[in-house]
């Protein structure tokens, strides 16, 4: 017969109880064991006594066994293996759990939503969504959590502890989920894809961004003027438009700006950065904005289109200052002399003239401009950049205005007529100098001499006679000329050109001067006449030659010497004299000569020679 047996009161006795089995029952709760060491350990659960206790750190416990198992905490060992992927446990309960994970079991239902989960902890964890309960509650800021794992995430917030450090770049995160996301931008990983256009994210807060260009959602209203936008940053970035906010100030100029990207862009004139670079010709830009704007120029495209007369433009904002023109609204007045423009900017450009402001600054030479597009067309003068290129000779200029003017020369265009003798020209400048044909006009005026000329570059040309300047040299012989017409006549010396034909003997000149004083020789025309003795010539150096004559003059002076001559000719003649040069040479004997009229001299004595020997050979014949 099987016995039961009882604590009689607070004894430490045991009682038997009569029935099937042995039993041990608490006298307290009633409660009976099958064995008597659970009976013991429940008295001390109900007495809360703790009479195992840690030897490493001092934690008591109730039972034994929950002695030795928190001891494995101190030694690692894990007595528990799963027989499936031999993973290694301290606790049992903890290898029960994790072989849930192989056999998918999910113990533990929500009596709500009928959701089962492998452990009682995130079923319990569960709960708190259909109860409102939040437990953990944080005691900076008394927010209060669902999960004590979630708490302790928001009490990073306060601490400023940043345990999930990048092994990339070493950079730290408060959040793990942030360093994941972190971690896309070092592998490239996008895997947050917009199902409309296909373009990919890293961040699925951007994708959802991003899907608002699509959809047309704009959440975020200026309070203002009712003003919506799809991104909240975008309408912070508005609001400065009505507080006058300029948060963002150039550390080198001070200037304030009302957006992060206008400091940036603003800060490359400092830096001189230029990070976009055209994958055509590699022109770099400080401005992504100006490289689309210049691709347009490689693509030809010309997207923005006038719906009126179907004009089309490179850039939005040229579209919709033509658009003006249509409409004929000119709403900007300017306040001093009541003109008006059909665009502000226009105004503001005008204004500067009656303030004389000048706030475009260049910063290699500092020079001022009242216009940003002339600062623009200025510093192209120290790049170097020709941007306009003629699509006919490919021939680069640095102004657009420069290669309009220069296309006249391949179409012929010559819009500009004297109304004095209807003589047409390519250029207005060309036209301005023609004027002063027919008024006389000299204003340009030699400060040596007084001499006045008609057109600025015969005054340049006539100024190197008094400074000696010779600027163009001959890459034959390096002989330099104060004239680049004058080096070009020489050039054909060594090339042998002959350009100017003569069209009733064919006779070919190098210089177009030789060619009118041969046709003088047909026509018999003597057009320069001496004042004095009524000579004529067919040049007029002849006649000035022959003048000297008359006065005495002798205006060309040896240097070594100080002899003079008459003509200039003469002068270098004798110079072979002092410099041993003889560059006359005989083609027949070789022998060299001051003089050409020696040499000619010579060569008649040779022919003469050459004849009379020749007579000789043939009378003894």
């Amino acid at each position: 017969m099987l016995f039961t047996f009882i604590f009689q009161g607070n004894s430490n006795e045991l009682q038997p109880v009569h029935g099937e089995e042995q039993r041990y029952s608490c006298d307290e709760c009633g409660e009976s064991f099958s064995q008597e060491q659970i009976l013991i350990a429940h008295r001390h659960v109900r007495s809360g006594e703790r009479q195992f206790i840690c030897d490493i750190c001092n934690k008591s416990f109730s039972h034994q066994s929950s002695l030795k198992t928190h001891q494995r905490m101190h030694s690692g060992e894990k007595p528990f293996g799963c027989d499936v992927c031999n993973k290694s446990f301290s606790f049992q309960s903890a290898l029960k759990t994790h072989q849930r994970m192989h056999s998918g079991e999910k113990p533990f239902c929500c009596d709500v939503c009928k959701k089962s989960f492998s452990q009682q902890s995130n079923l319990k964890t569960h709960q708190h969504i259909h109860s409102g309960e939040k437990p953990f509650c944080c005691d900076v800021c008394n927010k209060s959590f669902s999960l004590r794992s979630t708490l302790k995430t928001h009490q990073r917030i306060h601490s400023g502890e940043e345990p999930f450090i990048c092994d990339v770049c070493n950079k730290s995160f408060s959040f793990k989920s942030v360093l994941k996301a972190h971690l896309r931008i070092h592998s490239g990983d996008k895997p947050f894809c917009c199902d409309v256009c296909n373009k990919s994210f890293s961040f699925q807060s951007a994708l959802k961004t991003h899907q608002r260009v699509h959809s047309g959602d704009k959440p975020f209203c200026c309070d203002v003027c009712n003003r919506s936008f799809s991104f909240q940053s975008v309408l912070k970035t508005h609001q400065r438009i009505h507080s006058g906010d300029k948060p963002f100030c150039c550390d080198v100029c001070n200037k304030p700006f009302s957006q992060q990207s206008n400091l940036k862009t603003h800060q490359r004139i400092h830096s001189r950065e230029r990070p976009f670079i055209c994958d055509i010709c590699n022109k770099s830009f400080s401005h992504q904005i100006s490289l689309k704007t210049h691709q347009r120029m490689h693509s030809g495209e010309w997207p923005f289109c006038c719906d009126v007369c179907k004009k089309s433009f490179s850039q939005q904002s040229s579209l919709k200052t033509h658009q003006h023109l249509h409409s004929g609204e000119k709403r900007f007045c300017c306040d001093v002399c009541n003109k008006s423009f059909s665009i502000q900017s226009a105004l503001k450009t005008h204004q500067r003239m009656h303030s004389g402001e000048k706030p475009f600054c260049c910063d290699v030479c500092k020079k001022s401009f009242s216009r940003r597009s002339t600062l623009k067309t200025h510093q192209r003068i120290h790049s170097g950049e020709k941007p306009f290129c003629c699509d006919v000779c490919n021939k680069s200029f640095s102004r657009r205005s420069t290669l309009k003017t220069h296309q006249r020369i391949h179409s012929g265009e010559e819009p500009f007529i004297c109304d004095v003798c209807n003589k047409s020209f390519s250029f207005k400048s060309v036209l301005k100098a023609h004027l002063r044909i027919h008024s006389g006009d000299k204003p340009f005026c030699c400060d040596v001499c007084n001499k006045s000329f008609s057109f600025q570059s015969a005054l340049k040309t006539h100024q190197r006679i008094h400074s000696g300047d010779k600027p163009f040299c001959c890459d034959v012989c390096n002989k330099p000329f104060s004239q680049q017409s004058n080096l070009k006549t020489h050039q054909r010396i060594h090339s042998g050109e002959r350009p100017f034909i003569c069209d009733i003997c064919n006779e070919s000149f190098s210089h177009q001067i030789s060619l009118k004083t041969h046709q003088r020789m047909h026509s018999g025309e003597w057009p320069f006449i001496c004042d004095i003795c009524n000579k004529s010539f067919s040049r007029q150096s002849t006649l000035k030659r022959h003048q000297h004559m008359h006065s005495g003059e002798k205006p060309f002076c040896c240097d070594v010497c100080k002899k003079s001559f008459s003509q200039k000719n003469n002068l270098k003649i004798h110079q072979h004299i002092h410099s041993g040069e003889k560059p006359f040479c005989c083609d027949v004997c070789n022998k060299s000569f001051h003089k050409e009229s020696h040499l000619k001299r010579h060569q008649r004595y040779m022919l003469m020679f050459a004849v009379n020997h020749r007579a000789a050979e043939m009378g003894l014949d």
